[in-house]
């Protein structure tokens, strides 16, 4: 059964900087496209951006130019550095692969900017 554990999360103002990680467990890690996913309140889930097993990447509109998404392989881990960060990047981060079937979701990382 695949674990994942997401940190890193926190309270920063607007144009503060968080990295978030997330650790996986249970799973051939390597091999699959992760992806890095937020819930804002009273909103459904979205993607943010993507990392394939070759290192190819993928930022929704909201993120690019401003989050980073890497992987490293040998720890089981994948991260999202987040500059310049907004109050509407309020929302709760989860790590999850790429597309149906997702694993069972972690607890997610709360990030919360203030104006």
């Amino acid at each position: 059964q695949v674990q994942l554990v997401e940190s890193g999360g926190g309270l920063v103002q607007a144009g503060g900087s968080l990295k978030l990680s997330c650790a996986a467990s249970g799973t051939i890690f390597s091999i699959y496209t992760m992806g890095w996913y937020r819930q804002p309140p009273g909103k459904q889930r979205e993607l943010v951006a993507t990392i394939t097993s070759g290192g190819s990447t993928f930022h929704a509109d909201s993120a690019r130019g401003r989050f980073t998404i890497s992987r490293d392989d040998a720890k089981n881990t994948v991260n999202l550095q987040m500059n310049s960060l907004k109050p509407e990047d309020t929302a709760v981060y989860y790590c999850n692969r790429l597309g149906r079937p997702f694993w069972d979701w972690g607890q997610g990382t709360q990030v919360t900017v203030s104006s």
